[in-house]
């Protein structure tokens, strides 16, 4: 059959084919690339920016278990832990691996029951749990308010430093026969009858055995290239930055409890729960925001007030403390709240790891290494079929475009 190319016009062809590319130089497409490369295949990795230069450059470097409710994300949470702290353990000091534990806190007794409740079904999982009660709160962290109730601590919780697991991801892929293409924006796909055979981008054709739509909050335009419809929606969040303080002054990642609701839901209008924990610097980084307002940059006084004041309500020796700087960016949200995962029959050739939301830097290493053993024809240690492209009906999409 020849080849024919989808969504472009003619263009050079690269001297370089590829066993696979990767659409996106975030973390979910670094990972890829790193387990892909590992695996023997010839991987190219283009990014129509920088690398870290959407959702990877603008969170926190959350690697959590502990909001995540018992179905399959806490079953990928929990393999991603795994990942990270047994095959890529030799590389953790690189992007500043801190197992520093979780604690989920609330203010009335009835949010304690919640929690309690949650930690029973994330317990028959496998996730680590500790039931903490109000005298013992200040144990954990003696600047928390007096008002708190009690709280859940999870020790598997931890922390990364996100754009330096790109970057030494990606490094580490190189050194396996990897090339990445930064500023090269995919415009088509190659394909040959059905089956994508590669990429079309500004800087030539890419042939390839198979490609892999890693682009994040980008993910459902990549798709469309290819006439498949994969529903990741932008929702923006803000992080604060304060003015470094003494060591340890908060040890652990603490937000409250709401917070999983939150992350669970698929309001469109602004939410904010308190999440707050220090640095190796000193400075103290405050979330989380969610909203739906599609790429809308503008910098929401509202949303930075709100977290402001929530933070305060959970350490109030932070009134004092001046902020610094304030960040945001956009996570790659779906309907369901899974990410999309795995082959897509649709368009054969085609496979995606997007729309991981705010578990993006956390489920990263488990999503790579899943996709590698998939395309190289293994069984991959986790079952995909929860995470499957073709899931969403139109009836899913239309009801989503709705309240977008």
């Amino acid at each position: 059959m020849s080849t024919a190319l989808q969504g472009a016009g003619p263009g050079p062809t690269l001297s370089r084919s590829a066993d696979l590319v990767i659409v996106g130089a975030g973390v979910v497409g670094a990972a890829a690339a790193y387990f892909a490369a590992l695996a023997g295949r010839r991987v190219v990795v283009v990014d129509r920016g920088a690398i870290a230069g959407g959702t990877s450059s603008a969170g926190e470097g959350n690697l959590l278990v502990s909001d995540k409710e018992a179905g399959p994300e806490l079953d990928l949470a929990l393999y991603s832990q795994a990942v990270w702290r047994e095959d890529l353990a030799e590389h953790a000091g690189l992007w500043e691996f801190e197992a520093k534990g979780g604690l989920v806190v609330a203010a009335t007794e009835h949010s304690v029951a919640g929690l309690r409740e949650l930690s029973v079904h994330q317990r028959a999982s496998g996730v680590e749990v500790h039931d903490v009660g109000h005298s013992a709160l200040h144990e954990y962290e003696p600047h928390l308010s007096k008002d708190l109730a009690g709280a859940a601590f999870y020790p598997q919780d931890a922390q990364v430093q996100p754009m330096l697991v790109v970057a030494h991801l990606l490094r580490l892929a190189r050194g396996l026969g990897a090339t990445v293409r930064t500023g090269t924006e995919v415009t088509g796909f190659l394909r040959s009858g059905d089956r994508v055979t590669g990429v079309r981008s500004t800087a030539g054709d890419i042939p390839a055995g198979a490609v892999l739509n890693a682009a994040g909050t980008w993910a459902g335009e990549v798709a469309a290239l290819a006439h498949v419809a994969v529903p990741v929606r932008p929702r923006r969040g803000f992080v604060l930055v304060t003015e470094p303080m003494p060591p340890r002054t908060v040890r652990h990642k603490v937000y409250a409890a709401e917070y999983v609701g939150d992350v669970a839901s698929s309001d469109a209008a602004l939410q904010t729960s308190p999440v707050v924990e220090g640095t190796d610097s000193g400075t103290i980084l405050i979330g989380a925001s969610r909203e739906r307002v599609g790429f809308d940059r503008t910098v929401s006084v509202p949303a930075i007030s709100t977290l402001a004041a929530k933070a305060v309500a959970l350490f109030p020796m932070l009134r004092e403390v001046r902020l610094m700087r304030t960040y945001h960016g956009f996570r790659p949200y779906c309907p369901d709240h899974l990410p999309v995962i795995g082959a897509d029959p649709r368009a054969p050739g085609l496979w995606h790891a997007c729309g991981h939301e705010g578990a993006g830097i956390g489920l990263s290493a488990g999503t790579g290494k899943l996709i590698a053993q998939a395309l190289t024809g293994g069984q991959p240690d986790l079952d995909l079929t929860p995470f499957a492209p073709d899931r969403f009906t139109d009836r899913t999409q239309d009801a989503e475009e709705a309240v977008s």
